[in-house]
């Protein structure tokens, strides 16, 4: 519904993005989820094949390190971090946060599926009120504040 101005009176409504904008920025969010997913993964295997438990003594971690399936979960979660930087160079930090917290949801599933993890009832519930907020949220305008003007300088 528009007012006299031309201008949308919907609550939801924000500025209109191209359809390849939208499409980059989903496919960055599921580049995001898949390498955050995976580098937690990873380093949740690769710490329970360590026998010590962390402290403040850092050879501890160096040590912790050296396994395979923490090496790469620690490079995957450095790419997730870049990535994340990307998407929040293509939506707004309101958008990206809530909609990023799906990743919570899959490693709930990954922990039970994978990693053979009991999961309760509680925590079930709480990873539901997770996705749906991030649902919500999703459906939403990728930005709602009008893009930078161009410096000509």
């Amino acid at each position: 519904m528009t007012n006299p101005t031309g201008r949308s009176s919907g609550v939801m409504d924000g500025p209109r993005q191209p359809a390849s904008a939208t499409l980059k920025t989903y496919f960055v969010l599921l580049l995001f989820l898949a390498l955050k997913a995976a580098g937690n993964s990873w380093m949740a295997w690769g710490m329970k094949q360590i026998p010590e438990r962390m402290s403040m003594n850092p050879a501890l971690y160096a040590h912790a390190m050296l396994n395979p399936f923490v090496a790469m979960g620690i490079a995957a979660l450095i790419l997730a971090l870049l990535t994340r930087m990307a998407l929040l160079s293509l939506a707004d930090l309101s958008f990206v946060l809530p909609v990023t917290a799906i990743g919570y949801v899959i490693a709930v599933f990954i922990g039970k599926v994978s990693l053979h993890e009991t999961v309760t009832r509680q925590r079930w519930l709480g990873t539901l009120l997770i996705f749906a907020g991030a649902v919500v949220v999703g459906t939403t305008s990728r930005n709602t504040t009008p893009a930078a003007a161009e410096d000509p300088k």
